[in-house]
């Protein structure tokens, strides 16, 4: 089976975000068309203070999780903007399952998972014909992410301090190899 589902896990700063950014440059350098959400960290003087969503499809940009944040579920010390992961990272999703090559999801993790509109559309970019990329939580062990690490068209790769600068070219070569499968045998 041709692998459509290509997951990047990692210990906490690994460079898990960065091998992603490297993958979708590369995607977009060969001409493919790629959609989604990206995360960043927010950081003041190399402290991480936060997170925020990017969209890869338009200037949308929103608050993930921060040290600040008033309200929100709380994860660890940050609180969690539903609203602005629905608005900016979900959406994106949906977009790019429409209109994009391929899907981008940076991350699937305890954070994201906290919206029920998160899943289902994280669910929807998987079931769909599309080539689908995601940064999955390295320890997380349920629902959704069991599921989406247990399916048939899955390839996982996990990024270390060794192969972090590289392995962007792996995963991209496989990304066009499924590309172009499925163009050569559409279902």
């Amino acid at each position: 089976m041709t692998k459509r589902v290509f997951l990047i896990t990692g210990v906490p700063c690994s460079g898990k975000t960065t091998v992603l950014w490297n993958a979708v440059n590369a995607l977009k350098e060969s001409g493919y068309s790629v959609g989604g959400m990206l995360s960043q960290e927010i950081r003041v003087r190399g402290e991480r203070l936060g997170f925020e969503i990017l969209s890869l499809s338009s200037p949308k940009r929103g608050l993930l999780a921060h040290v600040n944040q008033k309200t929100g579920p709380q994860i660890g010390k940050y609180r969690v903007n539903i609203e602005d992961l629905e608005r900016v990272g979900t959406q994106s999703i949906a977009e790019a399952v429409e209109k994009c090559d391929v899907v981008v999801i940076d991350e699937i993790g305890p954070m994201e998972l906290l919206s029920e509109e998160f899943k289902d559309t994280t669910q929807k970019a998987l079931d769909s014909c599309k080539v689908v990329v995601a940064v999955i939580h390295y320890r997380v062990e349920a629902g959704l992410i069991t599921r989406v690490k247990n399916r048939q068209d899955v390839e996982i790769f996990e990024v270390t301090l060794e192969n972090r600068d590289n392995i962007y070219k792996v995963i991209t070569e496989r990304v066009v190899k499924s590309l172009r499968s499925n163009t050569e045998n559409p279902s």
